[in-house]
Order: C-alpha cells, then sequence, then structure tokens
C-alpha cells in the first residue's frame, strides 16, 4: 500500500469521530459554564434561598 493510499485511507477513516464530536460538546458546555459560573452560581443560591424560605414556613405552619 502506497503512502497516498494510507493518507487516503485515514482521511477517510470515521470511526473515533462520535467520540470527537461528544468531547468537543463537552468542551463547549464546560466552557459556558465557566463563563458564566457567577450568574449560575447566584441563580442556585437564589432557589435554595427560596427552598429555604418555603420549607421553614412549611415547616412553622405545620406545628
Amino acid at each position: 500500500m502506497s503512502l497516498k493510499a494510507r493518507l487516503q485511507a485515514l482521511w477517510k477513516d470515521e470511526s473515533a469521530q462520535g467520540a470527537t464530536e461528544y468531547i468537543l460538546i463537552l468542551v463547549a458546555v464546560v466552557s459556558v459554564a465557566f463563563i458564566f459560573r457567577t450568574k449560575i452560581k447566584q441563580f442556585v443560591e437564589g432557589r435554595l434561598g427560596n427552598l429555604d424560605t418555603g420549607l421553614n414556613s412549611f415547616t412553622v405552619e405545620q406545628q
């Protein structure tokens, strides 16, 4: 097999294409999460605060 034929076969080989796509998607998601980490943190803390307030009012009403 010649070098040109090997290079063409390598270029046409798509056996790892799916894994590469998943890795690129993961990198994109992690990058977006890193960029917006303060907004995400504020959102989660706000929701947990609301949940805590709701649970405290629920337990006070039950007593």
